[in-house]
Protein backbone atom coordinates (compact mmCIF):
# COMPACT_ATOMS: atom_id res chain seq x y z
CA UNK A 1 0.00 0.00 0.00
CA UNK A 2 1.19 3.34 -1.34
CA UNK A 3 0.36 6.41 1.23
CA UNK A 4 1.47 9.56 0.03
CA UNK A 5 -0.39 13.05 0.51
CA UNK A 6 0.33 15.77 -1.97
CA UNK A 7 1.68 19.48 -1.13
CA UNK A 8 -2.11 20.76 -2.64
CA UNK A 9 0.47 23.40 -4.53
CA UNK A 10 -1.31 22.99 -7.42
CA UNK A 11 1.28 21.15 -9.16
CA UNK A 12 -0.83 17.96 -8.32
CA UNK A 13 -4.39 17.33 -7.38
CA UNK A 14 -5.57 19.52 -10.41
CA UNK A 15 -9.50 18.80 -11.38
CA UNK A 16 -8.60 18.10 -14.99
CA UNK A 17 -12.29 17.43 -16.28
CA UNK A 18 -15.93 17.79 -14.17
CA UNK A 19 -19.17 16.35 -15.54
CA UNK A 20 -22.17 15.58 -14.10
CA UNK A 21 -23.12 12.32 -15.63
CA UNK A 22 -26.72 11.98 -13.85
CA UNK A 23 -28.82 13.19 -11.87
CA UNK A 24 -26.55 14.91 -8.59
CA UNK A 25 -23.72 12.27 -9.30
CA UNK A 26 -20.36 13.69 -11.15
CA UNK A 27 -17.24 12.14 -12.35
CA UNK A 28 -13.97 14.32 -11.67
CA UNK A 29 -10.68 13.55 -13.17
CA UNK A 30 -7.64 14.63 -10.93
CA UNK A 31 -4.16 14.55 -11.83
CA UNK A 32 -2.42 12.72 -8.87
CA UNK A 33 0.32 10.32 -10.25
CA UNK A 34 1.27 9.58 -6.78
CA UNK A 35 -2.31 7.42 -6.89
CA UNK A 36 -1.97 6.23 -10.24
CA UNK A 37 0.96 4.89 -10.26
CA UNK A 38 0.18 1.72 -8.34
CA UNK A 39 -3.82 2.20 -8.12
CA UNK A 40 -5.58 -0.72 -8.57
CA UNK A 41 -9.34 -1.93 -8.48
CA UNK A 42 -10.55 -1.74 -4.99
CA UNK A 43 -8.82 0.93 -4.29
CA UNK A 44 -9.50 3.61 -3.05
CA UNK A 45 -8.11 8.20 -2.13
CA UNK A 46 -8.85 9.80 1.00
CA UNK A 47 -9.32 13.88 0.06
CA UNK A 48 -9.53 16.83 1.80
CA UNK A 49 -10.95 19.94 -0.18
CA UNK A 50 -8.96 22.49 1.98
CA UNK A 51 -7.40 23.20 5.51
CA UNK A 52 -10.12 22.58 7.59
CA UNK A 53 -12.06 20.22 5.47
CA UNK A 54 -13.20 16.94 6.39
CA UNK A 55 -11.37 13.91 5.20
CA UNK A 56 -13.21 11.87 3.12
CA UNK A 57 -12.72 8.04 0.93
CA UNK A 58 -13.49 7.74 -2.39
CA UNK A 59 -13.09 4.69 -4.72
CA UNK A 60 -10.69 4.83 -7.22
CA UNK A 61 -13.07 4.18 -10.45
CA UNK A 62 -10.00 4.48 -13.28
CA UNK A 63 -6.93 5.68 -13.79
CA UNK A 64 -5.31 7.06 -16.97
CA UNK A 65 -1.63 7.96 -17.45
CA UNK A 66 -1.24 10.79 -14.26
CA UNK A 67 -5.03 11.38 -13.99
CA UNK A 68 -7.18 9.40 -11.43
CA UNK A 69 -11.19 9.02 -12.08
CA UNK A 70 -13.41 9.70 -8.78
CA UNK A 71 -17.06 9.65 -8.89
CA UNK A 72 -19.68 10.72 -6.37
CA UNK A 73 -23.16 11.76 -5.31
CA UNK A 74 -23.42 15.38 -3.63
CA UNK A 75 -25.55 14.34 -0.98
CA UNK A 76 -23.35 15.24 2.35
CA UNK A 77 -21.65 18.75 3.36
CA UNK A 78 -18.58 18.12 2.12
CA UNK A 79 -19.44 16.23 -1.32
CA UNK A 80 -21.85 18.94 -2.09
CA UNK A 81 -18.84 21.27 -1.48
CA UNK A 82 -16.83 19.39 -3.98
CA UNK A 83 -19.44 19.45 -6.52
CA UNK A 84 -19.46 22.99 -6.56
CA UNK A 85 -15.83 22.94 -7.75
CA UNK A 86 -14.49 23.52 -11.34
CA UNK A 87 -12.30 22.59 -13.86
CA UNK A 88 -8.85 24.38 -13.18
CA UNK A 89 -8.96 24.09 -9.11
CA UNK A 90 -7.41 22.14 -7.16
CA UNK A 91 -7.73 20.05 -3.94
CA UNK A 92 -5.72 20.67 -0.83
CA UNK A 93 -5.16 16.87 -0.69
CA UNK A 94 -5.00 13.59 -1.63
CA UNK A 95 -3.92 10.48 0.13
CA UNK A 96 -3.65 6.84 -1.85
CA UNK A 97 -3.93 4.72 -3.16
CA UNK A 98 -5.00 3.06 -0.04
CA UNK A 99 -7.04 -0.27 0.91
CA UNK A 100 -6.25 -3.90 -0.72
CA UNK A 101 -6.52 -4.14 -4.48
CA UNK A 102 -9.53 -6.40 -5.54
CA UNK A 103 -8.26 -10.29 -5.44
CA UNK A 104 -8.09 -10.76 -9.30
CA UNK A 105 -6.57 -13.64 -10.90
CA UNK A 106 -8.19 -16.42 -13.44
CA UNK A 107 -11.62 -17.27 -11.75
CA UNK A 108 -13.05 -18.05 -14.93
CA UNK A 109 -16.74 -16.66 -14.71
CA UNK A 110 -16.71 -13.67 -13.16
CA UNK A 111 -19.89 -11.46 -13.00
CA UNK A 112 -19.33 -7.73 -11.54
CA UNK A 113 -22.54 -6.47 -10.00
CA UNK A 114 -22.69 -2.47 -9.25
CA UNK A 115 -25.69 -0.52 -7.58
CA UNK A 116 -26.13 3.16 -7.44
CA UNK A 117 -22.62 5.03 -7.37
CA UNK A 118 -21.22 1.25 -6.74
CA UNK A 119 -21.44 1.25 -10.34
CA UNK A 120 -18.59 3.55 -11.13
CA UNK A 121 -16.05 1.05 -9.41
CA UNK A 122 -16.64 -1.67 -11.91
CA UNK A 123 -14.80 -1.03 -15.34
CA UNK A 124 -11.79 -0.66 -13.40
CA UNK A 125 -12.49 -4.10 -12.14
CA UNK A 126 -14.01 -5.57 -15.32
CA UNK A 127 -10.83 -4.92 -17.37
CA UNK A 128 -8.59 -6.20 -14.61
CA UNK A 129 -10.60 -9.18 -14.84
CA UNK A 130 -10.75 -9.57 -18.33
CA UNK A 131 -7.08 -8.96 -18.70
CA UNK A 132 -6.27 -11.87 -16.07
CA UNK A 133 -8.18 -14.06 -18.64
CA UNK A 134 -11.74 -14.16 -17.15
CA UNK A 135 -15.20 -14.13 -18.94
CA UNK A 136 -16.55 -11.02 -17.56
CA UNK A 137 -20.54 -10.26 -17.24
CA UNK A 138 -21.46 -7.08 -15.47
CA UNK A 139 -24.85 -6.13 -14.18
CA UNK A 140 -25.90 -2.81 -13.29
CA UNK A 141 -28.94 -1.36 -11.33
CA UNK A 142 -30.28 1.82 -10.06
CA UNK A 143 -33.75 3.39 -9.31
CA UNK A 144 -34.36 4.76 -12.94
CA UNK A 145 -32.62 5.07 -16.45
CA UNK A 146 -31.53 8.73 -15.14
CA UNK A 147 -29.07 6.98 -12.47
CA UNK A 148 -27.44 4.76 -14.48
CA UNK A 149 -23.56 5.53 -14.97
CA UNK A 150 -20.98 4.70 -17.18
CA UNK A 151 -23.32 1.97 -19.35
CA UNK A 152 -21.00 2.64 -22.50
CA UNK A 153 -17.83 2.26 -20.77
CA UNK A 154 -18.96 -1.53 -19.29
CA UNK A 155 -20.02 -2.45 -22.66
CA UNK A 156 -16.75 -2.52 -23.77
CA UNK A 157 -15.00 -3.35 -20.63
CA UNK A 158 -17.32 -6.59 -20.18
CA UNK A 159 -18.29 -9.33 -22.45
CA UNK A 160 -21.85 -8.85 -21.45
CA UNK A 161 -23.75 -6.31 -19.43
CA UNK A 162 -26.97 -6.69 -18.08
CA UNK A 163 -29.23 -3.28 -16.90
CA UNK A 164 -31.65 -3.50 -14.70
CA UNK A 165 -34.04 -0.60 -13.26
CA UNK A 166 -36.34 -0.90 -9.95
CA UNK A 167 -38.74 1.12 -12.54
CA UNK A 168 -38.49 -0.46 -15.30
CA UNK A 169 -37.71 2.63 -17.61
CA UNK A 170 -34.78 1.05 -18.77
CA UNK A 171 -33.46 -2.64 -19.14
CA UNK A 172 -34.86 -5.46 -17.24
CA UNK A 173 -37.47 -4.50 -14.71
CA UNK A 174 -36.19 -5.50 -11.69
CA UNK A 175 -33.30 -5.80 -9.54
CA UNK A 176 -29.83 -7.29 -9.92
CA UNK A 177 -30.05 -9.57 -7.92
CA UNK A 178 -32.60 -11.56 -9.56
CA UNK A 179 -30.56 -11.54 -12.61
CA UNK A 180 -28.19 -13.05 -10.27
CA UNK A 181 -30.47 -15.88 -9.40
CA UNK A 182 -30.59 -17.16 -12.86
CA UNK A 183 -26.78 -17.53 -13.20
CA UNK A 184 -26.29 -18.55 -9.86
CA UNK A 185 -29.09 -21.64 -10.78
CA UNK A 186 -27.88 -21.66 -14.54
CA UNK A 187 -24.55 -22.74 -13.00
CA UNK A 188 -22.67 -19.84 -15.20
CA UNK A 189 -20.36 -18.26 -12.39
CA UNK A 190 -17.55 -18.82 -10.79
CA UNK A 191 -16.65 -15.17 -8.46
CA UNK A 192 -18.90 -11.91 -7.70
CA UNK A 193 -18.15 -8.57 -6.73
CA UNK A 194 -21.12 -6.52 -5.39
CA UNK A 195 -20.82 -3.06 -4.98
CA UNK A 196 -23.06 -0.73 -3.85
CA UNK A 197 -25.31 0.57 -0.93
CA UNK A 198 -25.38 -1.94 2.07
CA UNK A 199 -28.54 -3.01 2.07
CA UNK A 200 -28.25 -3.49 -1.63
CA UNK A 201 -25.18 -5.72 -1.06
CA UNK A 202 -26.45 -7.94 1.55
CA UNK A 203 -29.81 -8.94 -0.37
CA UNK A 204 -28.04 -9.45 -3.39
CA UNK A 205 -25.29 -11.68 -2.18
CA UNK A 206 -28.05 -13.92 -0.77
CA UNK A 207 -28.22 -15.42 -4.26
CA UNK A 208 -25.02 -16.74 -4.14
CA UNK A 209 -24.87 -18.26 -0.08
CA UNK A 210 -25.60 -21.94 -0.74
CA UNK A 211 -23.97 -21.86 -4.36
CA UNK A 212 -20.39 -21.79 -3.28
CA UNK A 213 -19.35 -19.06 -5.73
CA UNK A 214 -16.59 -16.49 -4.31
CA UNK A 215 -18.86 -13.66 -3.03
CA UNK A 216 -17.17 -10.52 -2.59
CA UNK A 217 -18.52 -7.00 -1.58
CA UNK A 218 -16.82 -4.15 -0.96
CA UNK A 219 -17.64 -1.87 2.03
CA UNK A 220 -16.81 0.96 1.39
CA UNK A 221 -19.72 2.77 2.75
CA UNK A 222 -19.24 1.80 6.38
CA UNK A 223 -15.74 4.04 5.98
CA UNK A 224 -15.37 7.56 7.90
CA UNK A 225 -11.44 8.49 7.95
CA UNK A 226 -9.82 5.69 5.62
CA UNK A 227 -6.67 5.16 7.05
CA UNK A 228 -7.71 3.35 10.46
CA UNK A 229 -7.29 6.10 12.60
CA UNK A 230 -11.06 6.56 13.74
CA UNK A 231 -12.14 3.18 14.34
CA UNK A 232 -15.58 3.96 12.54
CA UNK A 233 -15.16 0.81 9.86
CA UNK A 234 -14.77 -1.29 12.48
CA UNK A 235 -16.64 -4.91 11.04
CA UNK A 236 -17.29 -8.34 11.89
CA UNK A 237 -16.33 -10.80 9.62
CA UNK A 238 -16.15 -14.82 10.15
CA UNK A 239 -16.68 -13.39 13.61
CA UNK A 240 -13.70 -11.83 13.30
CA UNK A 241 -13.24 -7.65 13.91
CA UNK A 242 -11.75 -6.16 11.16
CA UNK A 243 -11.39 -2.62 10.02
CA UNK A 244 -12.99 -1.93 6.51
CA UNK A 245 -10.11 0.73 4.83
CA UNK A 246 -7.05 -1.12 5.70
CA UNK A 247 -7.94 -4.84 6.50
CA UNK A 248 -10.93 -4.30 3.12
CA UNK A 249 -12.37 -2.77 1.82
CA UNK A 250 -13.47 -6.00 -0.29
CA UNK A 251 -14.56 -9.38 2.15
CA UNK A 252 -16.24 -12.04 1.48
CA UNK A 253 -19.95 -11.16 1.16
CA UNK A 254 -20.89 -14.52 3.28
CA UNK A 255 -18.74 -13.44 6.26
CA UNK A 256 -20.07 -9.94 7.16
CA UNK A 257 -22.43 -9.33 9.72
CA UNK A 258 -24.47 -7.35 7.66
CA UNK A 259 -26.66 -6.16 10.94
CA UNK A 260 -23.88 -4.78 12.66
CA UNK A 261 -22.17 -2.47 9.80
CA UNK A 262 -25.93 -1.28 9.01
CA UNK A 263 -26.77 -0.12 12.32
CA UNK A 264 -22.87 1.14 12.57
CA UNK A 265 -23.77 3.13 9.70
CA UNK A 266 -26.32 5.06 11.36
CA UNK A 267 -23.99 6.28 14.08
CA UNK A 268 -23.41 9.70 12.77
CA UNK A 269 -26.42 10.58 10.73
CA UNK A 270 -27.09 13.33 13.51
CA UNK A 271 -23.61 15.12 12.64
CA UNK A 272 -23.64 14.64 9.42
CA UNK A 273 -27.00 16.08 9.20
CA UNK A 274 -26.04 19.29 11.66
CA UNK A 275 -22.67 19.90 9.38
CA UNK A 276 -24.87 19.79 6.33
CA UNK A 277 -27.26 22.81 7.71
CA UNK A 278 -24.42 24.67 8.84
CA UNK A 279 -23.07 24.41 5.65
CA UNK A 280 -25.76 25.73 3.72
CA UNK A 281 -26.67 28.49 6.45
CA UNK A 282 -22.82 29.31 5.77
CA UNK A 283 -24.14 29.85 1.90
CA UNK A 284 -26.98 31.75 2.51
CA UNK A 285 -25.17 34.72 4.55
CA UNK A 286 -22.38 34.60 2.12
CA UNK A 287 -25.27 35.26 -1.13
CA UNK A 288 -23.84 31.86 -2.29
CA UNK A 289 -27.38 30.66 -3.34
Amino acid sequence: MTLFVSPGDGVVDRIIKRTQIADNIYEFWINAPHVTKTGRAGQFVVLRIDETGERIPLTISATRKDDVRIVFMATGKTTQQLATLQEGECIRDIAGPLGTPSDVKKWGRCAVIGGGVGIACLPILARELKAAGNEVTGIIGARNAGLLLLEDELREACDDLVICTDDGSKGFHGFPADILKEKVAAKALDAVWIIGPAIMMKITSLATLDSGIKTFVSLNPIMVDGTGMCGSCRVTVGGETKFACVDGPEFDAHQVDWNELMNRQRTYNPQEKESLEHYHEHKCRCGDH
